[in-house]
């Protein structure tokens, strides 16, 4: 995952039209959903409609809380981005990806056991 974060992200031509057409947040939302289809937000969406019988409660608490969690994000992320050298944010997350991925090895959990 080190290695791989230092490996500059190609934006495909579709993404840059739909980055044109609905503006940032637009495309944000769009990439964002299809990015987590199928992740363990759904699959817990899922479970907690099929317990409490009411799924549309929960889709619209599991949406609330999604935006609640990542608009901020969206917009401090969009306001910030042309101030951020994106050399230095690869470069340190693959710092913390290799550190991490070297503590993992070295088995650091079992001090904290």
């Amino acid at each position: 995952m080190a290695i791989w974060t230092l490996i500059p992200d190609k934006i495909e031509e579709e993404e840059t039209q739909v980055a044109k057409q609905l503006g940032v947040f637009g495309a944000t939302l769009v990439t964002f959903f299809l990015a987590e289809m199928g992740d363990k937000t759904q699959i817990a969406t899922v479970a907690l409609a099929a317990n409490y019988g009411t799924p549309l409660l929960v889709v619209i608490g599991t949406t609330l809380g999604m935006l609640i969690a990542d608009v901020p994000a969206v917009f401090v992320g969009n306001k910030f981005a042309a101030k951020i050298p994106m050399k230095l944010v690869h470069s340190i997350a693959a710092g913390i990806f290799a550190l991490m991925g070297l503590l993992t090895l070295l088995k650091i959990e079992k001090l904290f056991t």
